[in-house]
């Protein structure tokens, strides 16, 4: 990465949040990326895709999956393949809302996924805003923030109806992570689930254990799967560092049969898992707007046995 200049408005608000700067940089092919960081961790956006490609430990590999095989890229408008760039984004859910609003069920919503964004600099990190989704006439803007003094990043994600008809959607947060050596979920003391989660694709789980209120698997290399719970915290738990993401909890009607969480592994050859949040299912008319926030701790490990560590996490 490499140092531009900033505009006066640009600059680090350091009066209010002496510990975090904010930088513009060239990243990975893509200009006009922001570095967000407090000396304890850092992440980055790229406008240019409409992402939060990277998170992690100052000085250290971020714990994000990036597609490097598509670096300086952008979304080809022309075509209808979806382009899985990584990093973090957010879709409206469910998807089986998605053949009615735009008519069809895949690729994902155009305003929520890759596109550019406008980004500014904000007290803490970055707001990025993107274009109205011409299927859902929905906004999508997102605050990427850090905690001073904590090696926490919060993201708030906002959904704005802002033309079309009434739409009922959740916010849906995916978060693609490095090949994780165990991911775990704290299932709630009561589930509407029996066993604390949900299968919500066919494939077993790779090495799926229950422990109490801890729930592991890994990274099945030849299945998709996915599972969900109303259980609101996630860990990633990789060689050197481990990854909490808690979400925002609360009443109300939640997607794919009332998961807040959601975990997805993908298949070899790319070799990532997807810790997914959720908010519930709301009625949206012209002019109303709704928001969820997403909270990421990262810590480098403490523990050698990886279910101790997640157990740790999750404590």
């Amino acid at each position: 990465m490499h140092r531009l200049a900033l505009s006066p408005l640009e600059q680090p608000q350091t009066a209010a949040s002496p510990a975090i700067t904010v930088e513009r940089v060239a990243y990975h092919g893509w200009s006009e990326c922001y570095r967000i960081a407090n000396g304890l961790v850092a992440a980055v956006v790229v406008p240019a895709i409409g992402r939060v490609m990277q998170f992690g430990l100052e000085g250290a590999a971020g714990v994000f999956w990036e597609n490097r095989a598509l670096d300086g890229h952008w979304h080809d408008a022309a075509t209808d393949e979806w382009v899985n760039f990584g990093g973090d984004k957010c879709w409206p859910a469910p998807q089986a809302v998605w053949t009615g609003q735009q008519g069809r069920d895949w690729p994902p919503p155009e305003g929520f996924d890759s596109r550019p964004a406008r980004a500014s600099v904000i007290d803490r990190g970055v707001v990025v805003t993107s274009a109205i989704d011409p299927g859902f006439g929905i906004q999508v803007v997102r605050w990427v923030e850090l905690e001073p003094g904590r090696p926490v990043l919060r993201i708030r994600s906002e959904y704005r109806k802002q033309r079309g008809q009434a739409v009922r959607v959740g916010i849906w947060s995916i978060t693609q992570l490095r090949d994780p050596e165990v991911v775990g979920l704290l299932l709630p003391q009561q589930s509407r689930f029996a066993g604390g989660y949900t299968r919500l694709m066919t494939a077993e789980p790779e090495e799926l254990k229950i422990a109490g209120r801890l729930l592991t698997l890994h990274r099945h290399p030849r299945q998709c799967v996915k599972i969900g719970s109303d259980g609101g915290s996630l860990a990633w738990v990789g060689r050197d560092c481990a990854l909490r993401i808690d979400a925002e909890t609360g009443p109300g009607e939640f997607p794919d049969g009332g998961c807040v969480t959601e975990i997805y592994t993908n298949p070899d050859p790319m070799a990532y898992v997807e810790l997914e949040t959720l908010g519930p299912l709301t009625t949206l008319h012209t002019g109303q707007r709704m928001a969820r926030t997403a909270t990421y701790t990262l810590r480098a490990r403490m523990r050698a046995d990886d279910e101790a560590e997640a157990r740790s996490l999750l404590a």
